[in-house]
């Protein structure tokens, strides 16, 4: 224990629709005291972790020693970029990436971190009351910087979208745990994974796991309907349902579509984080998502 360290603390603004429009940060704890010699003390439990989520809270030099930990012993990492000037946090570490999960602001901040300032940019689309309208605008304006994240060797993006859900953008040969072996199946996830089997749409279902493919694939998963009371904590729950699925033996499909659950879940609550959920629910939600997904590019 340390004695007057603030914890770190967030004061956010938020719009009439529930939407983040400003936020001030004091998380200068965490990279005070989670500097590279306290990480290179968890050595053992990263090595032998089946995937290592990190944010871009830490300070850059600890972000280096502990994808350097990861990528000698071949744990994937997920980077979640936090913020947009925190999220040109990957610049240094990008080679050692598996998968980020940026909205779409994030996105183009840590395409032009990794490439020319401003060379990549994304302009929202004001009062769009047709989703396929929406979502062919998104794909329009992000992908130029998912194919350029994916060049710079990071092979899963997890692109955010709020109310127009999530894009899923890789290479067609995508395998990110390092051993299947170590996800250990629980009883939410035999749960879930018995709900979701074979609901992703077979013509538009794609071999990620297919080796010699170079075909980058994007598809769309959507959020279903929700009635909001905070979307604070909506992105935590999201990626937190997503890595507890893909360590619980789903596959990644099915996992962004728990996550997606999740998140809806907490949009719901008061809480920033559900106190509990629902695993019935969860899983009819993501069901829902998963027979509404579709594939939007592949070659």
């Amino acid at each position: 224990m340390v004695h007057d360290v603030a914890t770190p603390v967030v004061s956010n603004v938020f719009d009439g629709s529930g939407e983040l429009i400003a936020g001030i940060a004091s998380v200068q704890a965490v990279e005070t005291f989670l500097t590279p010699n306290w990480i290179y003390q968890f050595s053992r439990h990263i090595s032998t972790a089946p995937l290592l989520m990190l944010d871009a809270n830490l300070s850059p030099q600890s972000l280096q020693a502990a994808c350097k930990i990861a990528y000698e012993s071949g744990v994937p990492v997920l980077f979640e970029p936090v913020s947009v000037v925190k999220s040109s946090r990957i610049a240094p570490i990008a080679q050692h990436i598996t998968c980020t999960s940026p909205n779409e602001i994030e996105l183009v901040a840590m395409a032009n971190a990794l490439s020319t300032p401003g060379k990549y940019n994304f302009v929202k689309l004001e009062q769009c009351h047709n989703k396929t309208e929406a979502v062919d605008h998104l794909f329009e304006m992000l992908s130029p910087a998912m194919f350029f994240l994916l060049e710079k060797g990071i092979k899963l993006l997890l692109v955010t979208l709020g109310l127009n859900g999530v894009f899923i953008c890789c290479k067609e040969h995508i395998d990110i745990m390092k051993d299947q072996r170590m996800c250990r199946m629980t009883a939410l996830s035999a749960q879930l994974l018995e709900k979701l089997e074979g609901c992703f749409p077979p013509s538009a279902l794609v071999n990620l796991s297919r080796e010699g493919s170079s075909r980058t694939c994007v598809f769309h998963l959507p959020a279903t309907t929700a009635s909001v009371i905070s979307l604070t904590g909506a992105g935590d729950c999201l990626v937190g349902g997503v890595l507890s699925s893909l360590c619980g033996g789903l596959d990644i499909m099915q996992s962004v579509a728990v996550g997606i659950a999740t998140a809806k879940a907490s949009v719901e609550s008061e809480a920033n984080i559900p106190a509990i959920f629902s695993a019935a629910s969860i899983a009819d939600e993501a069901r829902k998502t998963l027979l509404s997904a579709k594939q939007i590019w592949c070659q």
